[in-house]
């Protein structure tokens, strides 16, 4: 019978070159309306959607959008086919842009069907820093009262 014992190595921790990052403390901003929870009559809401979406710090220095997404939770009304019964009903349309202020068409068909009960929702921000790093910016809900 024959035996081998072995010893290995102790495996080294990896030494990382990257600094850590801690992205500035933003807020996200539309017109007047800054935080998660925000509320606006229906005629401010048909408003604010034509201003563009900004982020900036406490000191009030701006930041480059790379991208978001936008939500427009509507509220609508739906026909039972057997009954032609009418009753609320909500959907919601999404999509994710590259540019701020929205897009024209998204623009005209907020203004023109906005009204209580709806939101608009912007989330998944993610903007530059001065030295060119990604970080994510604080969501922006506003309710239409």
């Amino acid at each position: 019978m024959v035996s081998f014992a072995g010893s290995a190595q102790q495996a080294k921790k990896p030494v990382s070159t990257f600094a850590k990052f801690k992205p500035p403390v933003v807020k996200s901003s539309l017109g007047k309306y800054n935080g998660s929870a925000a509320t606006c009559s229906a005629e401010e809401g048909k408003q604010i959607i034509l201003q563009p979406l900004k982020i900036a710090d406490d000191k009030n220095a701006t930041y480059k959008i790379s991208s978001y997404q936008f939500a427009y939770k509507r509220v609508g009304v739906t026909e039972d086919e057997t009954t032609g019964a009418v009753f609320p009903a909500k959907d919601m349309v999404s999509q994710r842009f590259t540019e701020t202020p929205l897009p024209e068409i998204w623009k005209s068909n907020i203004t023109e069907q906005l009204h209580k009960g709806e939101e608009l929702y912007f989330f998944d921000i993610i903007v530059y820093d001065k030295q060119g790093r990604l970080f994510f910016a604080p969501e922006l809900k506003i309710t239409i009262q």
